[in-house]
Formats: structure tokens, sequence, C-alpha cells
């Protein structure tokens, strides 16, 4: 019997930008259903690029900073004879995406004395310069896949 195909949802692009991404990643920053405080939170942040970097298009800081939080490699455990390896694997291009937008908001979520969006603001302007706690996230995952490239004959 064949297995049945799997229907990709795709979110619908947010009404302020018209952009797939930003509205996904307000489906990230969102808790407990709260859409509308995720909405405030991201356009809030976004406004705020906007004033404190002059930056007339805030989307550009925003897709410079995902470009470089996005994962490229990871490590994926693998049982074999008893032993489990640590396999590098090429991450798809979802999982990219969300790999990087869940770090930004996790990496956000962690700084403590600060309004959310404030938070958010401060993760993503180091994001887009190469620094911050997503990035060096992203250069640890990529450290470990390099680390066990011996293990990668046992990529599936």
């Amino acid at each position: 019997m064949r297995r049945k195909i799997k229907i990709r949802h795709t979110a619908a692009p947010d009404y302020r930008y018209s952009s797939r991404t930003v509205s996904k990643f307000i489906n990230y920053c969102m808790r407990k259903g709260k859409k509308n405080a995720a909405r405030k939170i991201v356009y809030g942040m976004l406004d705020d690029i906007k004033t404190r970097l002059k930056e007339e298009n805030p989307l550009l800081v925003f897709e410079t900073a995902l470009k470089n939080v996005t994962p490229v490699m990871e490590v994926r455990s693998r049982r074999i004879g008893g032993a489990t390896y640590q396999v590098p694997r090429e991450v798809r291009p979802e999982r990219r995406m969300a790999l990087s937008m869940r770090w930004l908001v996790e990496a956000a979520r962690g700084k403590k004395g600060k309004p959310m969006r404030e938070r958010l603001l401060e993760e993503i302007i180091a994001a887009s310069r190469g620094e911050g706690e997503a990035v060096k996230r992203r250069e640890n995952t990529h450290r470990m896949a390099e680390a066990n490239r011996a293990f990668a004959h046992f990529s599936w």
C-alpha cells in the first residue's frame, strides 16, 4: 500500500510587508496562541530597526540576520553495531529556515531584563553583523559536523 502524500501548508504572507518569512517568524514568536501579541513584538522590532539603523527597508536586515544564522550542516545520531555515532548531514531547506528562526527566538528569550521586542531587536542586529548567540550556535553546529566528518560514510 502506498504511503499518503504529505500536504505541505505554507503560511500566508503577512499584511504589512507581504512576506511569508515575516509571517512564519511571527508564528515562531507566538506563545499560547496569542498571535496579535506576537505581531506587535515583530512589527515593533522591525520599526525599531528602521529607526535605530536608519534603514529604509528593515526586511533587508532581517533577511541578512536569518541568512547568517542558517545552518548548512548538522549532526544526527546513528546507532551502528552497539555504538552511537554523530553523523554529519546536510540540512534540508525547510529545516534550515525553521532552525534559524527558532535559534533567533530562543536566543532573544534567553536574555532577561528587557521587553521581548528589544531583546529580539538586539539579537537580530547582532546576527545581521555575524555576532550573537544564534550565530554562535550555528558555528558550534558546523564545528561538530566538521569534527565528526570521519563518520560521514554512515550517512543514510
